[in-house]
This record gives C-alpha cells, sequence and structure tokens, in this order.
C-alpha cells in the first residue's frame, strides 16, 4: 500500500517513520510512504503556499494551485491507476475502524495535511474525494491526522502484525457474537502477578477452562461497551434489549 502525503512541514513525518509499526511495515515493503513538500508545487520566488482570507478574519488560508499541482502530478504519476485523495479537516466525517478498512482496499492514498485557518474550499469541493476528521477537536494541522490514519490502516494490512488472528478481538472490531451486532470495546487484560497488592486477577482467568474464559470476556467486552460506549451497541431486532441485559448481568 503507498501513502502519499501532502503537508508543508514534511520534517514532521521524520521521527515517526522512524519508530514502531510504521518503520517495521516500511521495512517489510508492506507500506511505501512517500512525504512531499506542496513548497515544491509552488511558482513563486517565495513558494508561498497560503494568503490571507477573502471576506477577511483572522488566519491564513492553504492556496489551492500547490496542492491541485500536488494531486495533478501524482495523477500523472498513477497513470491509469485511480486512488483516494483525503483532506484531513475538523469538517470532515469521522474517521473510525470501518473507514479503516475500507480504505486498505486501495493499493494507494493521496493525504491533504491542511493548516492554519483551513484550505481553500475548492480543494474540498473539486480536488479530494473524501474529507475526514480524526475527532470532534481542532488541531494545528492535518500532520498528525495523517500519521493516525496510516497506523490505523497500515495495522490491517496482511503481514504487518505477524498475527492476524489479534485483530477479530481489539476494540471496535465488528462482533457478531452474541444477540447484539455492534462494535466492541475489547475485553479486560491481565498479566503477572496473579495478585499485586491485594488486587487479584478475576478467578475465572486462572482456571484453565477456555470455555469459560471466552463467555467471561465476551460479557466483559459487552459490559465495558455499555459503561463507556452505549453508542457502539447497535439493536438489531426487539429481542435485543432483554438478553443484553441478561448477558450484562452475568458474572464479572
Amino acid at each position: 500500500m503507498r501513502y502519499d502525503v501532502l503537508t508543508i512541514f514534511p520534517g514532521f513525518f521524520n521521527g515517526i517513520l522512524q519508530h514502531g509499526l510504521l518503520k517495521r511495515a516500511s521495512a517489510r515493503g508492506r507500506v511505501d510512504i512517500r512525504i512531499h513538500d506542496l513548497r515544491d508545487y509552488t511558482d513563486d520566488r517565495h513558494r508561498t503556499v497560503d494568503d490571507r482570507p477573502f471576506g477577511g478574519g483572522p488566519g491564513m488560508v492553504l492556496k489551492p494551485e500547490p496542492i491541485f499541482r500536488a494531486v495533478e502530478a501524482l495523477r500523472q504519476d498513477a497513470g491509469e491507476q485511480d486512488f483516494p485523495v483525503i483532506l484531513l479537516s475538523p469538517q470532515g466525517r469521522l474517521f473510525n475502524q470501518e473507514l479503516a478498512e475500507q480504505l486498505t482496499r486501495h493499493p494507494r492514498i493521496a493525504l491533504i495535511c491542511g493548516r492554519y485557518e483551513g484550505v481553500d474550499e475548492r480543494v474540498a469541493e473539486h480536488l479530494a474525494t473524501d474529507e475526514l476528521s480524526i475527532g470532534d477537536y481542532v488541531l494545528s494541522g492535518g500532520e498528525l491526522a495523517a500519521a493516525v490514519l496510516m497506523e490505523v490502516t497500515t495495522r490491517l494490512l496482511p503481514g504487518v502484525l505477524g498475527n492476524e488472528d489479534s485483530l477479530a478481538r481489539e476494540s471496535f472490531a465488528d462482533s457478531t457474537a452474541g444477540p447484539l451486532r455492534f462494535a466492541a470495546l475489547d475485553w479486560p487484560h491481565y498479566t503477572r502477578p496473579a495478585d499485586f497488592r491485594g488486587l487479584r486477577v478475576p478467578e475465572v482467568l486462572l482456571s484453565g477452562d477456555h470455555q469459560r474464559i471466552r463467555e467471561w470476556r465476551e460479557r466483559q467486552a459487552l459490559l465495558k461497551a455499555s459503561k463507556r460506549r452505549p453508542e457502539l451497541l447497535v439493536r438489531t431486532e426487539a429481542s435485543a434489549i432483554p438478553l443484553a441485559a441478561a448477558s450484562l448481568s452475568g458474572g464479572h
């Protein structure tokens, strides 16, 4: 999978690409991450990438010309291959695990990192194929959001984690077990020592009974979602409510 990141701060990604999952995935040839400096697509002596907004107001806005030129150069390089062009901004639809899984179906993605007061609207309307936000808050720029998107999607690619079974058990993985179909949170995890300052690991996890452990974990994942993220629980039928309540009342 190839990522083309368009930014005015290419140095921002130096540390991120030298550590952790993205570094390992790059070394294994699972991803190809290319950082493009938008200033390289300007045509003036000062390499200007921003200007004041029409109509007045504070701050500066990223100009459309460098961004259009950069994406057009990428498309020319891609030839017949089409790929998503994603603008990262607080105005976009919320990025989540489902969208991440959809993006992994594309062999190539371009990411436009917004900055300052935003990006000329013509980029969003006529160039980007999608506009995504990583949360209902405002960052100084889209670089962090681009790093998040690359991390989330890269770890879903075959051969990156080395243990594909673990993906199905993580938080926000789609679960169809039990009466509800929902994006589950992960269950609680424990490790040695079994007794830490009087805080004991649940006995069921020490029992060696894999069936009981599996059932306990499913109940705990559902319970955690109901307490912390109830909006994740999507009712699929009228009978789901009493059945879910019975599941939640099970042993902790």
